[in-house]
């Protein structure tokens, strides 16, 4: 793998939205993205906007099951991304924010089913 690559993924988890994205996928191993939209309290192009980056960037994954797509971690990643997740999973077990948004996520009703 390039190191450009890695400069490219790096970049993908410098921004809050995408982290946010990010730490719900950790918790729920899958998501659609309407539960996304309303977790976050986002609007569906900003979400899928974020989501099309992380997918670019080769760490999500999509499944389309009618007209919902559903995202989940890629597992084919570099060693130092997978380590950097599973700590940012650590970290965001303590985020008031980012706990507030799984919360939040366990309150959806999801539409996708």
């Amino acid at each position: 793998m390039k190191i450009d690559v890695l400069a490219n993924q790096f970049k993908a988890l410098s921004e809050p939205v995408r982290l946010r994205i990010l730490y719900l996928l950790l918790e729920r191993e899958e998501v659609c993205v309407c539960d996304l939209v309303k977790s976050l309290e986002l609007t569906q192009s900003v979400v899928s906007r974020h989501l099309a980056y992380l997918k670019n960037n080769d760490l999500i994954e999509a499944r389309r099951d009618g007209t919902w797509v559903h995202y989940k971690i890629k597992q084919t990643q570099l060693e130092i991304i997978s380590q950097l997740l599973n700590q940012f999973l650590i970290y965001g077990r303590s985020s008031s924010e980012l706990k507030n948004d799984l919360n939040q996520l366990g309150r959806t009703t999801s539409e996708c089913n």
